[in-house]
């Protein structure tokens, strides 16, 4: 195999690699992403699921938690 060939083939596998490092870093951001918004959609559920049990609990025992008994 002469110079020039081998030379053009390095530089083809080169650009080759180029362009795969550049899709995986895309995947990488894109995944990156999506494990923020999910992480934001768990917390908020997870904030609402606290509220709604709150809200339960007072609605079954409306007189808990209003008064407190203190003696010296």
């Amino acid at each position: 195999m002469d110079v020039s060939a081998m030379a053009l083939s390095l530089s083809h596998m080169k650009l080759s690699q180029q362009g795969n490092v550049t899709m995986l870093k895309m995947a990488m951001d894109t995944a990156k992403g999506q494990t923020e918004d999910i992480s934001q959609i768990v917390a908020q559920s997870m904030k609402s699921l606290d509220e709604t049990t709150k809200a339960m609990e007072q609605s079954v025992f409306p007189y808990l938690g209003k008064n407190i008994d203190v003696y010296l």
